[in-house]
């Protein structure tokens, strides 16, 4: 008779989820053993990093990832970056081991003591199955629920006895639906009102991208001649970077949002949240006058904006039947942004002068991966998006998703058999809370280039000091660290460049590299700017 695991094995090359993430447990080698030849498992060496590079393979793929955790202490360790996962609105199927079932009631060693609760609020489903044979069954629904907008985690917790033990027959492989289009009345009424609109604005978020809504939104946009602008601290770019019509990204403060959206009468909102805020500034949501308009897939996000009317449906559906009802507009386009300054190359380089530089080697179809805080705003001006799933980082605000994430995306890259080049710029302070998942991008031999920006400091803790009026915090200086010798541990090239000529040599002989990651550390000048 088939057991548990074979069944779910079977179910799990059925749902092309044969690459599996993790750092082995006790608790997870009666699912591991004998591996099977048809898997693959990327072994990371601690639980966050697996489940970042999870995320980024899942993103990099357009499938859901699995990832395997070790009982409670694992799901700990990796609920940092499930918590990204979340925001992102990444489909993960988590399966978390568990303690022995005949062993549950004294609560031993390693015992998760309770195994749905740990990883909520930040799963979409948490489910230990009550009987053995209903693990496969329960990963199927797992599966349904992760890919069903809005996209997310599930967790399943698994006791290690039940992978032996008799399964039922194997449950059905359901297809099931991940797009839901929006009301046709209310988009009607939406348009309605851009069309009677004196001055729209267009405001696009992550979720237009992982639509695959470019196109549809770039549609849209040239219908009303409007001016676009990025959401504030988006996860991917919604938008053509290089698009003339393209105005940069909105700061992630209500006051300051609000001015500069002053003049438009309506705004429109498609993918994104109303608004996603960090420090409080005082201030309306909107200027006085406008309106707000709001497409999303997300039920919860729709509730908890602050102001607004709202349609609820995919933001490539809603951008392309907004298009075609909508128009075209006589209205004068914005005038394009500048393009950013040429920079002084002094030494150390300014994260300008960096960005500059890196600018003059990326390639057009190249995949940008940014944890570096302080000067993320800065990044996006000198490497705009120029084509979809272009650009990612994690929206949570927490640190410790870019390295590993961009570890799974070149993996995801390599799979789809696309292989797009995959540059990471992760600051000195980010670089070290996952600094484990170089050794997976060095045993898997993926060509990352990881730009690590050195200001010594988490400049963008001192920027909010400045802005929060808390001198003398302790602990934001980061001496000592010798980014050279720990990528060369964990067997990556290294190299630290120190001009804008070595800083293109590295990155033009890194991204020819095909046998392994290139970690390039770049001293730069130590400014914190401004949060806003």
């Amino acid at each position: 008779m088939a057991t548990v695991r074979d069944v779910t094995l079977d179910l799990l090359r059925e749902l092309g989820m044969t690459t599996v993430f993790g750092n082995p447990g006790s608790t997870e080698e009666p699912f591991l053993s004998g591996f099977p030849d048809d898997f693959t498992y990327v072994h990371a060496l601690q639980e966050a990093s697996a489940v970042a590079m999870a995320d980024g393979y899942a993103q990099a793929t357009g499938r859901p990832a699995h990832v395997n955790l070790h009982t409670a202490p694992g799901v700990g360790n990796g609920m940092g970056n499930l918590v990204t996962a979340w925001h992102n609105r990444t489909p993960l199927v988590v399966t978390a081991g568990q303690q022995t079932r005949a062993m549950l009631l004294l609560e031993p060693r390693l015992t998760n003591r309770q195994p749905t609760e740990l990883a909520r609020p930040y799963v979409k489903w948490s489910y230990e199955p009550v009987r053995a044979r209903d693990v496969p069954a329960a990963l199927m629904r797992g599966y349904a629920s992760a890919v069903q907008p809005p996209a997310g985690p599930v967790l399943l917790s698994v006791p290690l006895d039940d992978w032996q033990q008799p399964a039922d027959p194997p449950p059905a492989v359901r297809v099931v639906s991940h797009r839901v289009a929006p009301e046709p009345d209310r988009l009607r009424q939406f348009a309605d009102v851009l069309a009677g609109s004196r001055n729209p604005v267009l405001v696009v978020g992550a979720a237009v991208d992982r639509a695959g809504g470019w196109p549809a939104a770039v549609a849209l946009a040239e219908r009303l001649r409007a001016p676009v602008w990025s959401a504030p601290s988006p996860e991917r770019a919604g938008f053509p970077g290089d698009h003339p019509q393209f105005q940069g990204t909105l700061p992630f403060a209500a006051g300051p949002l609000a001015e500069r959206l002053a003049g438009h009468d309506t705004v429109l909102v498609v993918g994104a949240p109303v608004f996603r805020y960090y420090p409080h500034v005082a201030g309306p949501h909107l200027p006085a006058g406008s309106r707000l308009l709001h497409v999303t897939d997300d039920p919860e996000e729709a509730a908890q904006a602050a102001v607004g009317d709202s349609v609820l449906g995919d933001p490539a559906l809603a951008c392309a039947a907004l298009a075609e009802l909508l128009p075209t507009a006589d209205r004068p386009l914005p005038p394009p942004v500048p393009a950013p300054p040429v920079p002084d190359a002094g030494v150390p380089l300014s994260p300008k002068a960096l960005f500059a530089a890196l600018a003059r080697e990326w390639p057009p179809d190249g995949v940008l991966v940014a944890e570096t805080p302080s000067n993320v705003g800065l990044l996006r001006r000198y490497l705009p998006a120029r084509r979809p799933a272009s650009f990612f980082t994690g929206a949570s605000g927490g640190l410790g998703f870019g390295l590993p994430a961009a570890v799974g995306i070149a993996l995801g890259e390599r799979h789809t058999g696309r292989c797009r080049p995959v540059l990471a710029v992760i600051g000195d302070g980010s670089f070290h809370y996952s600094v484990q998942a170089l050794w997976t991008a060095a045993r898997h031999r993926l060509p990352v280039v990881f730009v690590v920006p050195m200001n010594g400091q988490y400049a963008i803790l001192k920027a909010f000091a400045r802005h929060e009026g808390t001198p003398g915090v302790p602990g934001l200086d980061l001496p000592g660290l010798d980014i050279l010798a720990i990528a060369q541990g964990y067997g990556c090239a290294a190299a630290v460049a120190d001009s804008t000529d070595a800083v293109t040599e590295a990155v033009r002989t890194g991204l020819a590299r095909t046998s392994g990651p290139t970690v390039l550390a770049v001293p730069i000048t130590p400014e914190a700017p401004d949060i806003l």
